[in-house]
């Protein structure tokens, strides 16, 4: 069995990214005469980027997402703010609205049509079978497409008074991240195995691609692609394989995750490969995967306690994850009603639910992707004033 192969990154380093940021931030901070050129955050992805779409779409979250900083369920899939959140914060940004949410959205800083259960590739079922989203990456370029549309006609009318919508110039003055592929990953892995799914992850990446190519094309100049997590640390994979000879020293699947990171190779060179037709365009490879593995396999380096185990479940043990009752439901098992509740402290967990991070998670992967330390090519928001993320 191959080894497991642990993140490039010096692990020191990494350990020290909190208080290397904080410097970082005031050392931007003071430069005043620098003007940031992003104006706008534009995000295409799943679950671990939605900020309500999916239930905007489908209205039913209930407790206890969003108890740590929301203090109410508010359309993500965690306890508290995302990736996405902190990165709009740093730069000064409100919340990005979900493109699908129609009541109290503004669009000024941006869109995001990320939702839970997106896959990048059409999904061959309907959500009520296969649970997937119908909104997969295609759909939400289009939602972009006419997004863009609809902006141009509205400032092309001369129309005056207030409006939640942006200039038309700030597509080429934008962020576009791109955070999916991971329900493509893990959705079919009961039925087809670690095999099967490998053979259709070329065009996985191959259709991330072409997306950021018709990106370009709509005047997107900046795209940040964040790569796939070790999700052989997820605990909801792990509590079918407690004894697994597949397990490497810190409790992690080894296939899974050398499958992950042959994904993730192939993104990598792909966007190499894309990056070289898109004149004047900046195509970052943001590697999330190493910052997420190093907070699984060592939380208490990070100011955490728990690595693979969700704060949010049922059974205890070491995932605290029953695929029978998922986060903040209760059902009957074996003539008992159980409910998966959270835990009283999820910022010292790194796993929210057993399948999404909690806040402090997210917070420590945006404070890295801040850095630039995880970007290749080298990208940093030296010509912005990032605001401090509390």
């Amino acid at each position: 069995m191959t080894k497991l192969r642990l993140p490039s990154k010096p692990a020191v380093l990494f350990r020290q990214l909190p208080v290397f940021c904080i410097m970082m931030m005031a050392m931007l901070n003071s430069l005043s005469h620098s003007k940031c050129e992003f104006e706008a955050i534009f995000n295409f992805g799943d679950s671990n980027s939605d900020t309500g779409g999916f239930w905007a779409a489908f209205p039913a979250q209930s407790g206890p997402f969003g108890m740590t900083y929301f203090k109410k369920p508010s359309g993500r899939a965690s306890d508290g703010r995302l990736i996405v959140d902190f990165l709009a914060q740093a730069l000064g940004f409100p919340f990005l609205s979900p493109y699908l949410q129609s009541i109290g959205s503004d669009y000024r800083h941006g869109a995001n049509y990320a939702t839970l259960a997106s896959t990048v590739l059409m999904p061959n079922t309907s959500l009520f079978v296969s649970g997937l989203s119908p909104f997969f990456l295609a759909i939400q370029l289009n939602q972009m497409k006419e997004f863009k549309v609809k902006v141009e006609e509205f400032h092309s009318t001369n129309e005056r008074g207030s409006s939640t919508l942006p200039s038309p110039h700030i597509f080429k003055r934008s962020i576009y991240t791109l955070f999916i592929g991971q329900n493509d990953f893990t959705s079919n892995l009961a039925a087809v195995g670690i095999s099967g799914v490998k053979q259709y992850l070329p065009q996985v990446v191959s259709q991330i691609a072409g997306t950021i190519k018709e990106l370009y094309g709509l005047g997107g100049r900046t795209f940040l692609v964040l790569n796939l997590a070790p999700v052989g640390c997820y605990p909801s994979l792990l509590v079918g394989h407690p004894r697994s000879s597949d397990l490497d020293a810190f409790g992690c699947l080894i296939s899974y995750n050398n499958a992950v990171m042959d994904y993730n190779n192939m993104l990598k060179q792909t966007l190499t490969e894309t990056r070289k037709t898109l004149p004047n365009a900046s195509l970052v490879y943001i590697d999330i995967h190493a910052v997420l593995l190093d907070l699984f396999q060592h939380p208490t380096s990070h100011g955490l306690k728990y690595g693979i185990k969700a704060c949010c479940g049922h059974g205890g043990g070491a995932y605290n994850f029953d695929s029978q009752v998922y986060c903040g439901n209760t059902k009957v098992i074996n003539g008992s009603k159980v409910t998966a509740a959270a835990c009283d402290d999820p910022y010292n967990y790194v796993s929210w639910d057993g399948i999404h991070a909690t806040e402090a998670a997210n917070k420590i992967i945006a404070m890295a992707i801040l850095s630039g330390s995880y970007s290749d090519p080298p990208f940093s928001f030296q010509h912005c004033r990032l605001h401090p993320i509390h």
